[in-house]
């Protein structure tokens, strides 16, 4: 098998796409149900493979044959910033939708899957949720792993996701070694196993049984330390995005006193410096805070202010302020320069790239599992050999 072919569930504006192949992998399947989403994927990947429509209208005896099925199904009733109904809820629940394909394809179903969704899936009804979705791949064949990656660890942006990846069969190949010991909560864990397997995740295994599971994601990939300074756009002074001075003394007046002191101590060093911020409530009170680090947070689907990351650049002595960009956005979720947003506007950019996966997390869970797994090498290891 020299390039798996991909069927890939919840597209989106095709970010596990583009992670993919850069894997040297070929989605040749893709389906969402949003206009918007798919004009920016199709603007990217053309619409040739893509079927815009609701999963539920997808059958099994529809599909191609393919080698892996990603499924990044919305994730609202998993958030802890939704109202955590689970996979009972009406739009997370559609993950047994994409169980219903695969198990419509028969013997035809593909040999892997790929499924990702926020940490929060770990705890959704008291792990029964979790518990429920992989018993369900399990029933069709699959024998599952389970792994959480932070995106800040390719990108500046903190960002973490469970992944899935479920095999056909019972024998994964020797080159993807298991763990020598059990990471359970008596032991907390090894050293090896702790960055992909934090606590909650350690304990939901822990406690877990009539499972089909095994522990082959483990390590932790290199970091480059990316810094926010790499992403932002270099905006003119008189560019109308900067906040206007009624709008900066308001943000300064909400700043609590500890986040105030971050942007004064800034304001002392000579070097140019860019922090994000969110608006949050705190005590009945709106107030902005800024981060100390320098990375973004994670990015959400922008539908307003109390979503929406502030990006806070001190220079000369002075700091200004103004929402982050949709390319900025872009280049959080490791996504190149050229990948085209031209075909929707820029709140809808902004919702695309904070419903998406990054980019170098699926290129890497790709190569250094997906790819082993199948018995292949990916088009990243031809390149390093």
């Amino acid at each position: 098998m020299s390039q798996p072919s991909v069927a890939e569930f919840f597209a989106g504006i095709g970010l596990v796409r583009a992670g993919v192949e850069d894997a040297g992998f070929n989605v040749v399947w893709a389906n969402d149900i949003s206009p918007i989403k798919h004009a920016v994927y199709s603007a990217n990947f053309g619409s040739d493979d893509y079927r815009l429509c609701d999963v539920r209208d997808v059958r099994g005896t529809d599909m191609p044959d393919v080698d892996i099925a990603t499924a990044s199904f919305p994730c609202i009733d998993l958030s802890l910033a939704g109202h955590r109904r689970g996979l009972a809820g009406e739009q997370s629940g559609l993950y047994f939708e994409f169980v219903r394909v695969l198990a419509e394809m028969g013997e035809r179903r593909p040999a892997a899957v790929l499924i990702e969704n926020v940490p929060s899936f770990i705890s959704s009804r008291g792990g029964r949720d979790l518990h429920d979705a992989l018993a369900a791949l399990n029933r069709l064949g699959y024998v599952c792993d389970l792994a959480v990656v932070d995106s800040r660890w390719f990108v500046p942006q903190s960002r973490s996701r469970l992944f899935v990846l479920g095999l056909l069969g019972t024998d994964w190949p020797t080159s993807v070694p298991a763990l020598s010991v059990v990471d359970d909560e008596a032991t907390g864990g090894t050293a090896e196993s702790d960055a992909l397997r934090p606590p909650s995740l350690r304990r939901f295994l822990a406690r877990t049984s009539g499972l089909d599971l095994t522990r082959r994601m483990i390590g932790r990939p290199p970091s480059a330390d990316p810094m926010l300074a790499d992403v932002v756009e270099r905006l003119g002074e008189e560019d109308e995005r900067w906040w206007d001075a009624e709008r900066l003394a308001a943000f300064d007046r909400t700043l609590p006193r500890r986040h105030a002191a971050r942007i004064a101590e800034l304001e002392d060093q000579s070097l140019p410096a860019w922090r994000t911020g969110y608006r949050r409530t705190r005590g009945g009170r709106a107030v902005w805070e800024v981060r100390a680090d320098q990375i973004a947070g994670c990015l959400r689907t922008a539908r307003g202010g109390s979503s929406r990351q502030a990006l806070v650049e001190v220079d000369k002595g002075r700091h200004r302020v103004r929402w982050m960009t949709a390319r900025e956005c872009g280049r959080l979720q490791g996504v190149p320069d050229g990948f085209d947003i031209s075909s929707v506007t820029e709140s809808q950019a902004l919702f695309g790239f904070g419903d998406a996966v990054t980019v170098p997390v699926i290129t890497w869970l790709a190569d250094r599992f997906v790819a082993p797994v199948l018995g292949i090498r990916s088009a990243t290891a031809h390149a390093a050999a």
